[in-house]
């Protein structure tokens, strides 16, 4: 029983994690591509917010789970677990400036909109970058939830 609980929570804690980002993603990439700092500035708090309630969480919970289901199941750390973990600390390595940058964006839009300002140039090569670090975290992420599945020997 006790096995089913951490891995219920693992399964639920990446739904958060993912499930999260892709939100937060979206809602920013549309705010910027509108170009109302206001807007933007709005939506980048929230961004911000998710990943101290959610997104940091399930984090913390997603490893713990994780590692703890490994150790449990007697599954070694070479091949599909140890890839998977690689995977996540390649995904956390990208979430932790992209996350910085949420926040910068959102300063550089508060700036803006209080100014009556548009969104500078550093606010787009921000976003831009803040995007490309994207790619590879939910690319790694999405090849977790593969390996997770499929167990490969």
């Amino acid at each position: 029983m006790e096995y089913l609980v951490i891995k219920t929570l693992h399964v639920v804690s990446a739904t958060f994690l993912v499930g999260v980002g892709v939100g937060s993603a979206y809602y920013l990439w549309r705010a910027q591509r509108l170009g109302d700092p206001r807007l933007m500035a709005g939506v980048a708090a929230f961004a911000v917010q998710a990943d101290w309630f959610f997104t940091v969480p399930a984090g913390i919970i997603q490893l713990s789970s994780g590692l703890w289901l490994v150790h449990a199941g007697g599954h070694g750390w070479d091949g599909w677990v140890g890839i998977s973990l690689a995977l996540f600390a390649l995904a956390g390595l990208c979430w932790l400036p992209a996350a910085w940058l949420q926040g910068r964006m959102g300063d550089l839009a508060r700036a803006s909109a209080a100014g009556g300002r548009p969104l500078p140039e550093r606010h787009h090569r921000y976003v831009r970058l803040w995007f490309w670090l994207g790619v590879p975290a939910f690319a790694a992420m999405l090849l977790i939830y593969v390996l997770m599945v499929i167990k490969p020997a």
